[in-house]
């Protein structure tokens, strides 16, 4: 099946590098315009340089904190202006905070919910009307498999992270007639650049290849997922091929997660 997203425009946090870089590189290769949101600028402009000259597509790029809501607000009217209205929307931003929870303070709490949870419903906010007025969009929240099956020291992450599940559900049922699709999807063991970063701090003696190699042993499939795997996904639910599933989560995992 050949998934096609011609002529559609795709807006995308935590797009300039890991899944968020990998989800919008697949977008284009698929036809489609994509707008990219990251704090910094240099991997932004990194990004930007790699999608257009790999795919001849446009690629907007707009230096945003989505946990600030005015700079979310500035942001989709840049974006609006370059490229029109926004046909997908992946809510991608955040990071993986957690630490034991008697030990984490109000900031963090908030830190995370703003980033995670409230940057997704501000921002989602803005495009529904268009959407809605279209009769057609796509909406995809990139959250990770501790939203259904939470493990100790997992907050706050895991918490927003289901947070966020509940929120898919919700807009899917509101959306649904109008058909603006809502899905998650949820990351398991997956090589992005957070993995790149904790074989740095961690300082092993291990190779980086030995250290995803050794943490894919605990996957069923007996190995760690490709960035590009889970952008096919992605890619295929925002897509017309996709158009009847709405309201679901789907574990791209290999299999990790205990809960269906």
């Amino acid at each position: 099946m050949d998934v096609r997203m011609d002529g559609r425009r795709a807006l995308i946090t935590g797009g300039s590098q890991g899944l968020g870089f990998a989800m919008a590189k697949r977008f284009a290769e698929s036809g489609a315009d994509v707008a990219l949101l990251a704090r910094r600028e240099d991997t932004l402009a990194a990004a930007k340089k790699d999608i257009e000259s790999a795919t001849g597509r446009k690629v907007s790029i707009y230096s945003c904190d989505v946990g600030k809501a005015d700079q979310i607000n500035d942001a989709h009217a840049a974006v609006t202006r370059e490229i029109g209205p926004i046909d997908v929307l992946v809510n991608n931003a955040g990071s993986s905070q957690h630490g034991r929870f008697e030990e984490l303070t109000d900031r963090q709490w908030q830190d995370d919910f703003d980033l995670k949870l409230f940057g997704a419903i501000r921002l989602t906010r803005l495009v529904i009307p268009g959407m809605k007025q279209r009769r057609w969009g796509r909406i995809i929240n990139i959250l990770n498999i501790g939203a259904r099956a939470p493990k100790a020291e997992g907050a706050p992450t895991q918490v927003t992270r289901a947070a966020g599940l509940a929120m898919t559900k919700v807009m899917a049922g509101e959306y649904a007639p109008y058909n603006v699709l809502v899905n998650a999807l949820l990351t398991g063991s997956i090589v992005t650049e957070q993995v790149r970063r904790r074989h740095e701090r961690l300082r092993k003696n291990a190779t980086l290849e030995a250290q995803i190699a050794e943490e894919g042993k605990r996957v069923p499939m007996g190995r760690m997922g490709t960035a590009v795997e889970y952008a096919n996904m992605a890619c295929f639910l925002a897509s017309d091929a996709a158009s009847y599933i709405t309201g679901t989560a789907i574990n791209v995992d290999g299999g990790l997660s205990p809960v269906i």
